[in-house]
């Protein structure tokens, strides 16, 4: 047959090198035309074609995991690694990353709590790993930059988006997400089961396959725009053609599916039950890995066909598999009903259309082939599969995949329950793990232990690692935000600047001042002929907000006093010790703030939240003050004085409240105790705090602003990567809406910071594509300070 007329693709050639399921296949960059294999068997192959015949050969085989291997992926060449990185994910929860000339790993990511089942590359040597821990992480050469989390179960798909800072996720929980820089952006639903591959069309559409057997193309708006059915069992991995929208599925039903124009258009049966995965060479060549432990490639083209005895000798490796009718994928099959070998006389109607008939008793499963003409046995029907898995790790269990899962009945009336077993793990840790989660007699530990070892038949494999996670909780005893507890912030304070707190001195440096301010400097501007400094970043000390007016807050408190109700109301002696702390705050007085008056300040500031403001102010001026900084944030205390303020920072709440709430955490950083506080809970106050982008309140944007550059001061001198990452994920979330050019200002400023002397920064902040963010306010005339410092920004970019 001529490529093309329908029955197009033919075996190329079947490649036997590993010992187990092929579980992963990726085109590969070098040598050209080859791809990269992954397997059950703990190995990375690398395939070269073979200038002489139409096979592959086996450049060479990495290793460097202790458990499956699961998905690979090619990080594309670099100025450092000019051929590229090969990425592999494994079921011991690492990710390894190879050169494509050593064998061995050239380092190693760990930070995900179980199996690693998909990975996708982007641009500036970014990695997005997907894991059975329900997070996608994502990596900059050897660092975890974030963790995408959201999902409820298993993350069994990833894919990079071509537009910057894009990302999509596919789960277990049936959903697809869109994350953009970080942050998800919107829920793709439709699919009914564990959604299980994804592949890019274009910057605006995808397609995503999954366990209901359907293949679905989306919108990146969200639209479901069609629906394509062909599969009669779970999907597991579908690749696209280069330059085009026809695609490749691969699945449990034992079929490799060609699709053109939307339909089905070639059907080709394996001798294997499961077939996990697939890619498409840069030739348009479909490679295949299955559950046999062989590779097959398929081709259109002629030249590259297989000879005649290999193609025979495929054919008859195909028609004896023997096919389980429980699966399903021959539909209803009733073996009194069928007719005879006369029945395959008439011509089918489609490709890869099935027939069944029955021969001596026996049950035959043949299927269509357009482009010959002829029937094609593809297997044996045979009664019942017994006990026997002949796949491994076909079983989905909450989303997980297991060797077996075992119904046991505990007794006649109860319920019964899944006991899910790989052959790698413990049978007794198994066991007694089943007891616990199900709340089980102990005594019946033996018991359970000796029938999952009858029903395995002894097919225990020693587990290489000698940490067996716990099957049921393993994942489920994940803590999300624990990866980020790395803010080694010394105690001693390494601004000696902040220790000489001077009360009232305008430290706010990013408000026009005298003369001499590096901000504002820039106010005269000198003809384009003199060469501009830089003094805007890497900024070296916190911006605080000092102006206060003691008599307006203090009138404030009083009237809001007389409306609270009794259990609030503050006694004179209260409003006067207030008064005090207020005075000693803003340097009117010399005195030290009193435990009185903080416990006075603390009742105050605990007041219903539509008169609390006064008394936030108060905290926002005095939490500069050393006494007061080192009480509210010290050790003993400071639980509750961040909840009061995340309390605060509630996007259904008021706004003074925000504002005053995000000004006061801009004024901790002032002082050791505070900084060390907000740096501890920075995940957290910032999760919460870019909440506060929605409203569109100038100056709770210039506070949130101010905030991220406050902790891009801080991140600049410990070099925390993944605290960086998290402020470049806000200042492009909050780039997005903020107007107001002071707020802009700031966040250049924070952005310049958090870049400068680091390479990691900058290559993260383009993956993110902030620059393209940020170009427009290059152009911004007024104030110029926008402009120059924009100008600083985009040459480190």
């Amino acid at each position: 047959a001529m490529a093309g007329e329908g029955g197009g693709y033919r075996l190329r050639c079947s490649l036997l090198g590993h010992g187990q399921d092929v579980r992963g296949l990726t085109r590969g960059l070098f040598p050209e035309g080859g791809f990269v294999s992954v397997s059950r068997d703990r190995t990375a192959r690398l395939w070269a074609p073979d200038g002489l015949n139409r096979g592959f050969t086996e450049m060479h085989c990495m290793s460097g995991h202790s458990n499956f291997v699961s998905c690979v992926c090619i990080i594309p060449p670099s100025d450092l690694y000019p051929r590229g990185l090969i990425a592999t994910g494994g079921n011991d929860h690492n990710i390894c990353i190879f050169t494509v000339d050593n064998t061995a790993p050239l380092y190693v990511l760990k930070g995900h709590k179980n199996t690693v089942c998909s990975l996708s590359s982007g641009k500036f040597g970014t990695l997005l790993s997907g894991s059975w821990d329900t997070t996608a992480k994502v990596w900059l050469n050897d660092r975890c930059m974030m963790t995408l989390q959201g999902h409820t179960a298993a993350i069994w798909a990833v894919k990079i988006l071509p537009e910057q800072g894009l990302m999509l996720t596919g789960s277990a929980d049936k959903t697809i997400r869109l994350w953009k820089a970080g942050r998800c952006e919107r829920t793709f639903t439709g699919h009914e089961d564990c959604v299980r591959g994804l592949a890019i069309l274009s910057e605006m559409e995808f397609l995503s396959c999954a366990n209901d057997a359907s293949v679905r193309r989306w919108q990146i708006s969200g639209e479901c725009l069609q629906v394509y059915y062909g599969h009669t069992n779970y999907i597991y991995s579908i690749s696209v053609f280069p330059h085009s929208k026809d695609f490749v599925t691969t699945g449990e039903d034992r079929s490799l599916r060609i699709w053109k124009q939307g339909e089905c258009v070639q059907t080709i049966r394996l001798p294997a039950q499961s077939v996990w995965c697939c890619c498409v060479l840069d030739n348009g060549d479909v490679v295949v890995g299955a559950s046999d432990g062989i590779i097959r490639v398929f081709t259109e083209s002629l030249e590259r066909t297989a000879s005649a005895e290999e193609i025979q000798a495929f054919e008859n490796e195909l028609s004896q598999a023997s096919i389980d009718p429980k699966t399903g994928d021959l539909g209803d099959i009733n073996a009194d009903d069928l007719p005879g070998r006369e029945h395959l006389k008439d011509p089918g109607t489609r490709d890869g259309q099935t027939r069944l008939i029955k021969d001596n008793g026996k049950v035959e499963a043949y299927q269509w082939s357009v482009g010959e003409g002829r029937w094609i046995k593809i297997g044996d029907v045979v009664g019942s599969s017994g006990a026997t898995q002949q796949t491994s790790g076909k079983v989905l269990f909450e989303g997980k995949e297991y060797d077996y899962v075992f119904t046991i009945d505990v007794n006649e009336s109860g319920p019964s329950y899944k006991l899910p077993y790989n052959i790698t793990d413990d049978p007794w840790l198994t066991a007694y793990n089943f007891l616990q989660k199900n709340d089980l007699n102990p005594m019946f530990l033996d018991q359970v232990a000796k029938f999952i070892m009858d029903n395995t038949k002894g097919q225990t494999l020693l587990s290489t690692s000698a940490q067996f996670s716990d099957p049921f909780t393993g994942a489920g005893r994940y803590v999300p935000g624990s990866s980020s507890g790395s803010n080694t912030i010394p105690a001693a304070d390494p601004f000696t600047g902040a220790g000489r707190y001077v009360p009232g001195s305008a430290s706010n440096a990013l408000t026009p001042g005298s003369g001499i301010d590096p901000y504002t400097g820039m106010g005269a501007y000198q003809s384009a002929a003199t060469k501009v400094e830089n003094f805007y970043f890497p900024k070296k000390d916190a911006v605080t907000f000092d102006q206060a007016n003691p008599t307006q807050i203090l009138g404030k408190l009083k009237e809001l006093n007389g409306n609270a109700t009794e259990e609030h109301k503050l006694t004179e002696d209260d409003l006067i010790i207030l008064e005090k702390l207020l005075l000693a705050s803003c340097n009117t007085s010399a005195e030290t703030p009193t435990a009185n008056q903080l416990q006075t300040l603390w009742r105050a500031v605990n007041w219903p939240e539509d008169i609390v403001f006064p008394a936030l102010d108060i905290l926002r001026l005095s939490i500069r003050h050393p006494t007061v900084n080192e009480n509210f944030c010290s050790e003993k205390d400071h639980v509750q004085f961040i909840v009061l303020l995340l309390k605060f920072l509630n996007p259904e709440g008021k706004q003074a409240n925000q504002l005053l709430a995000l000004r006061t955490l801009c004024n901790c950083f002032v002082n050791p105790a505070g900084q060390k506080l907000v740096m501890e809970q920075r995940g957290e106050i910032m999760t919460q705090a870019i909440e506060m982008k929605s409203g569109n309140n100038k100056n709770i944007h210039i506070a949130l602003a101010t905030l991220t550059l406050n902790y891009a001061v801080c991140l600049y001198k410990v070099n925390n990567i993944e605290g960086k990452a998290q402020c470049l994920s806000v200042i492009s979330t909050v780039m997005e809406v903020v107007q107001d050019l002071e707020a802009v200002f700031r966040l250049l400023v924070a952005l310049g910071t958090l870049i400068s002397d680091d390479t990691n920064a900058v290559q993260l902040a383009k993956s993110l594509g902030i620059d393209s963010q940020i170009k427009k306010y290059a152009s911004v005339s007024e104030p110029a300070k926008v402009k120059e410092c924009c100008m600083f920004v985009l040459d480190l970019l």
